[in-house]
């Protein structure tokens, strides 16, 4: 899947994300041991206030826990890359940087399922740009990011219930949410649009239009900072898997 995305200066820019379909129709890929899904679990299917509260060596025993996941997830890249450890290492960095408390606390994220995943997303979404200028190694590390993600996903919805019957469904609308907000966050981010960004932020964690829902403007001045740091980080960052997402509330 490659997607277009038109920038605030008329010149498209191309993300060549390509969006796997194994997930969709392939229910074989998934053990059913019972093993628990790798990083977005902690913050897709469980509250962000919840891990918070837990003392230090609780954290430190859910900070292991998703390699566990990725032994299982990534044994399905092995035939294809030596970027293992990498995409571990970036994808765990990028999930930490989703379930932050002050996003959930200050920023007016709302900590459920849903709500988990759009800041996941969105924090995918800084990544992605930070990434499609870079080096041939880069883009590599970011498509296996993708299919991390989606792969995550589909394992993280059935731990939280949804039968097989159920998944492609799912899976086709989460995967259409995520690519509807790669398009409109990148028109608000390249233009610097604060107001244009909080706008969509709010459509998007707040589908319902309810009054009295929050403006989402302190999430949209803390992503435009975010990538701006971003763009000044090296690129050795990206190719060694460790760039860091700045921390909201600094």
């Amino acid at each position: 899947m490659v997607l277009t995305v038109a920038t605030a200066a008329a010149r498209p820019r191309t993300f060549k994300f390509v969006l796997k379909n194994r997930f969709v129709n392939d229910s074989s890929l998934w053990s059913n041991d019972g093993r628990s899904a790798i990083a977005i679990r902690a913050c897709f299917g469980k509250p962000a206030s919840a891990i918070m509260q837990q003392p230090s060596w609780a954290l430190a025993r859910i900070s292991r826990k998703p390699k566990l996941g990725f032994v299982m997830i990534f044994g399905l890249f092995k035939r294809k890359s030596g970027n293992i450890a990498i995409v571990e290492r970036q994808y765990a960095l990028l999930t930490s940087a989703a379930r932050q408390p002050h996003l959930y606390t200050d920023l007016d994220v709302p900590d459920t399922v849903m709500g988990r995943f759009e800041m996941l997303s969105a924090v995918l979404i800084l990544y992605f740009r930070r990434t499609r200028g870079s080096a041939r190694t880069g883009q590599e590390i970011a498509q296996e990011i993708v299919d991390a993600f989606f792969e995550d996903v589909d394992h993280s919805i059935r731990e939280l219930g949804v039968g097989d019957a159920g998944v492609p469904k799912k899976m086709k609308k989460l995967a259409s949410m995520f690519y509807g907000r790669l398009e409109s966050y990148a028109v608000a981010l390249e233009g610097r649009d604060a107001v244009s960004l909080a706008a969509a932020l709010k459509r998007n964690f707040y589908p319902k239009g309810e009054e009295g829902e929050p403006a989402m403007d302190g999430l949209a001045a803390y992503l435009l900072s975010a990538e701006a740091r971003l763009a000044a980080e090296p690129e050795e960052r990206v190719e060694t898997g460790q760039l860091h997402i700045p921390a909201a509330g600094e």
